[in-house]
């Protein structure tokens, strides 16, 4: 894919940034020493960090040199750095590992996150958030009119995005070693139209879609997605449109030994 873009993913930034602060709200940590964002984006997960614990070392790891660009001029009193979080190590353990709307990216989950565990130091935390939406009608969407227009398989969002585990798969994979709690929310999004679903979307699912096309055909795609979309989040008694948002929370804070 091309690189992200901050500004359309901060469109919906107060929407986007409350399940960050609910996952926050739900770190058992008083003082952590050393806090690690992993997939900062444009900062926005950070300056919550940076807030809460305003006397740790807290650094933010992204793959994307626009999303750090942005994340630095935010927050200048931060550390930040490239990486992958698919190959990622600290040089030494971690007291917060801190994932927002980042791990659904990287696939291998049943490895992944077990090794992100281990790096934390002993009464460390794992914090993960992720958007499990991929059979909401957004997504759903995305892929029919996919097919329509391009011809792709039916399920080629799946290759785009880790499919993620269920909250039971993620207990029993991480509680031999931490303490886990894990809990699922559906947000429902107040948005004023169709059109500003398909801009919340065109920042991350939509764009591994519209990345390839010309912008002819990113506007071909596009028109077609928002009729899909008018009638599938139709408008409610106010005259907005409610997007169901579902998302899944881990917290677990590995044992002493």
């Amino acid at each position: 894919m091309s690189d992200w873009n901050p500004a359309l993913y901060s469109r919906f930034e107060d929407e986007r940034t409350r399940p960050a602060a609910e996952l926050l709200a739900r770190v058992p940590l008083a003082a952590p020493r050393h806090v690690v964002d992993l997939g900062c984006g444009p900062g926005n997960s950070t300056e919550l960090l940076v807030a809460r614990f305003p006397t740790a070392r807290i650094v933010g790891i992204d793959s994307s040199q626009a999303m750090l660009a942005t994340a630095r001029q935010r927050l200048p009193q931060a550390s930040f750095e490239q990486g992958d979080i698919a190959n990622w190590l600290p040089a030494e353990p971690v007291d917060l590992a801190y994932a927002n709307a980042s791990l659904q990216w990287v696939g291998d989950h049943e490895r992944l996150l077990p090794r992100l565990l281990a790096a934390l130091a002993p009464g460390g935390v794992l914090a993960v958030q992720m958007p499990d939406n991929l059979d909401e009608p957004s997504h759903r969407l995305m892929r029919e009119t996919a097919a329509a227009l391009l011809g792709t398989p039916a399920d080629d969002d799946y290759k785009h995005r880790a499919r993620i585990l269920s909250a039971q798969q993620y207990y029993d994979l991480l509680t031999p070693q931490a303490d886990v709690d894990v809990w699922r929310t559906t947000y429902h999004h107040r948005m004023d139209d169709a059109a500003a679903i398909v801009q919340w979307l065109r920042a991350t699912g939509l764009k591994p879609y519209l990345d390839p096309l010309t912008p002819e055909r990113q506007a071909q795609f596009l028109a077609e997605y928002q009729r899909r979309i008018e009638v599938a989040y139709p408008a409610r008694a106010d005259g907005k449109r409610l997007l169901a948002f579902p998302r899944l929370f881990i917290v677990a804070r590995r044992r002493d030994r």
